[in-house]
């Protein structure tokens, strides 16, 4: 290890000044993306439960719950809304896996709104700045993890790397110095978990939320003068050997700021509502579904994937738990010609016609194939109840790495979910608000068109 490998991670990030036309882009971008699967989220049973415990708690009203008509204390408005962007399984997919955007941005707004609230000039630019340098710090502890695939997992990855993302995030928007961001760093590496085995359920999007809402106190706290140990990420006790062991490889941390992850390789956009994986699985039997009649001429269904037991699931006990499922979205992509967000309602996951196609997949996971998202592929072969037999490979779902979509197909996935969710005059007023200069970008005003009409 280095010798202070936190000191070293933390300068080179502080130091970075994040700026340029492209880089701004892409934040907007997924500022955009962000809040509006947030706002289609917001109204789900786990972001739900989550503010109505915040509500009991009566905290200071200083930041909005999106799609809630209260505001609460900055930390709880991060962890519901954090839940909010990610509970749907829509927001960008990172290489290695990880949910940079919903672990950060939360955050950032939340402590933004109390900064504009207490005087401060429009915090737009900033807070794209510090998203930046959050989803930096990420891409880079999942480098250093070494965990590239996802069959290699033994964490959930935003619920471990989040905390100290966002901890750098929001240190940047508050200004700490070397030593506070150090400490914020040092607090965050103590709130790190996230267990694979939730996966699928309510718990899953909250490893997301709690990222936020604990990087954003630790941050908060070492304004205040909190301490932690000054090398939480690189001492033989700290962080990088807890949970790597010998496989951590600090160097990741420290490698030439030349080429920005949020750049290189940046987001994969995704256009489906469910775990990345099944996206591959879904154009595949999408491509099947429109050379055959109908569904009810299938007889059977193979899916030939990589090894990722935690998205084998033949029976899914929920639509949510669906979105894991190759299986489910195989199915709902045969049945319906699509998948959307009414394909994970529980609704249509025990709709007598899934329960029944469900019994035709079989899954086969070849240990030939690479796991990595940027260069696995799955296969789904139909035979027909004549015997014909059809097949589809994707390598690349639209949106991925070497299937890059134009920010107006992001836009307008934006747009559709904003619509359905505020309406067309309050998307109207939210497009008017977020398209200004990010220098005159008020967050205030941006998360208020994001509350229930009764409190906007």
């Amino acid at each position: 290890m280095n010798e202070n490998l936190t000191r070293e991670f933390a300068a080179r990030l502080r130091t970075w000044p994040a700026e340029g036309d492209e880089l701004t882009a892409v934040a907007r971008l997924l500022l955009i993306d962000g809040l509006a699967v947030a706002a289609a989220g917001a109204s789900e049973p786990g972001p739900r439960l989550v503010g109505a415990l915040a509500r009991e708690r009566a905290c200071l009203p200083a930041a909005s719950v999106i799609g809630g008509d209260f505001a609460t204390a900055p930390e709880y408005a991060a962890r519901i809304n954090g839940m909010a962007m990610h509970v749907l399984d829509f927001e960008p997919m990172w290489n290695p896996p990880n949910h940079a955007l919903s672990t950060i941005l939360p955050a950032l707004l939340a402590l933004a709104e109390t900064l504009e609230a207490a005087g401060a000039p429009p915090q737009g630019a900033r807070v794209l700045r510090a998203l930046l340098k959050g989803i930096e710090a990420q891409g880079r502890l999942r480098l250093a993890s070494q965990q590239i695939e996802p069959r290699a997992l033994t964490l959930h990855p935003p619920g471990v790397v989040g905390p100290i993302a966002a901890a750098v995030a929001c240190g940047d928007l508050l200004d700490l110095d070397e030593a506070a961001l150090v400490a914020a760093i040092g607090v965050a590496a103590s709130r790190a978990a996230g267990l694979m085995a939730n996966v699928g359920s309510m718990t899953k999007a909250l490893h997301c939320g709690d990222a936020a809402m604990h990087g954003l106190e630790a941050a908060l706290l070492a304004a205040r003068g909190f301490t932690a140990d000054l090398d939480a990420l690189g001492s033989p006790r700290g962080f990088g050997r807890a949970y790597f062991g010998d496989r951590f490889d600090a160097a990741a941390l420290l490698a030439p700021l030349i080429h920005p992850r949020v750049l290189d390789p940046g987001p994969a956009w995704k256009l489906f509502p469910s775990q990345y994986a099944t996206h591959f699985a879904i154009t595949a039997a999408l491509d099947c579904r429109a050379a055959i009649e109908g569904a009810a001429t299938i007889d059977r269904v193979t899916v030939t994937a990589p090894v990722m037991p935690y998205i084998d699931r033949p029976r899914p006990s929920s639509g949510l738990d669906g979105k894991s499922s190759y299986q489910y979205c195989v199915a709902a992509a045969l049945l319906d010609g699509r998948v959307d967000l009414a394909t994970f309602a529980d609704k249509r996951r025990f709709a007598p016609d899934m329960t029944a196609m469900l019994e035709h997949i079989e899954l086969r996971q070849d240990a030939a194939i690479p796991g990595r998202f940027d260069a696995m592929h799955v296969d789904v072969a139909l035979t027909l109840a004549g015997g014909k037999d059809i097949r589809s490979r994707c390598a690349a779902p639209l949106g991925s790495w070497s299937k890059p979509v134009e920010p107006a197909r992001v836009e307008a996935k934006a747009s559709g979910l904003l619509r359905a969710v505020l309406g067309e005059d309050r998307a109207a007023t939210f497009w008017r608000i977020v398209t200004v200069p990010p220098s005159a970008m008020r967050v205030t005003q941006l998360m208020r068109a994001l509350r229930t009409a009764s409190a906007a």
